[in-house]
């Protein structure tokens, strides 16, 4: 039996915009469909909203890594290009589909439910905690990403959204695509469009600190601080 051929080009992109999609629809599907059932207590409807998106995420990883990566995130795409684990040439046209993906899964939520397609929320989510909240997000996504061993990397960033979800202000969105999308949704998941510049640079600043720290984490011992850390725990 032949070899698979590497996935071209626009299967790379096809991939990472129907993934996106897919994501912001289960996002924002997940967030209506809670809304309605929930009676108005938002502890459950954030509940069912996390649940929902742990899964969802997962299978999508599991099912389009092999073909793109399964970024679905502009700053997952920038700091694998940093890297050099996404060629450069790739890195606008990964953050196009990806921005683009995100308003049509935003649409497709609206359709499902027979709400008005077309969209712009009022919902702000403003302020230094909310910052700081979308920084941590994304931060901690970016380090489970470059630290997890490959065969669980689905599981774990899966498993850290669902925590995200509830240890950090902002419910965290840790990705710029989704902002955009979810801006386009006047829904218990939407941002006001005001609201997004903060939450955007924030979650760039998290990412570029994952790096820095990933790359600490990762740096080769010199022989003289290999020394001492034997030393050390020769006297421990």
């Amino acid at each position: 039996m032949a070899a698979e051929s590497p996935p071209s080009v626009a299967q790379k992109l096809f991939a990472e915009g129907l993934g996106t999609a897919l994501l912001l629809s289960i996002v924002i599907g997940s967030g209506i469909m809670a809304e309605r059932l929930a009676g108005g207590n938002m502890a459950i409807a954030l509940l069912a909203n996390a649940l929902a998106t742990v899964g969802g995420l997962y299978v999508l990883i599991e099912v389009l890594a092999p073909v793109s990566g399964a970024h679905f995130n502009p700053a997952v795409s920038l700091a694998m290009a940093a890297r050099g684990e996404l060629p450069r040439p790739l890195l606008l046209p990964y953050v196009a589909v990806q921005l683009l993906g995100a308003v049509l899964g935003a649409w497709l939520a609206h359709a499902m439910f027979d709400q008005s397609v077309m969209q712009v929320s009022t919902k702000l989510r403003s302020g230094g905690g909310q910052w700081l909240a979308e920084a941590v997000a994304s931060f901690g996504l970016l380090l489970v990403i470059l630290r997890a061993p490959p065969s669980r990397v689905a599981a774990m960033v899966a498993c850290y959204i669902g925590a995200a979800y509830w240890f950090t202000a902002s419910t965290s969105f840790a990705n710029p695509a989704a902002v955009l999308g979810r801006m386009f949704s006047n829904s218990f998941a939407g941002i006001a469009p005001s609201s997004a510049p903060g939450f955007v640079l924030a979650e760039l600043a998290g990412a570029s600190l994952a790096l820095a720290v990933n790359s600490v984490l990762t740096r080769r011992v010199a022989p003289s601080d290999a020394a001492i850390a034997k030393s050390s725990s020769h006297h421990a």
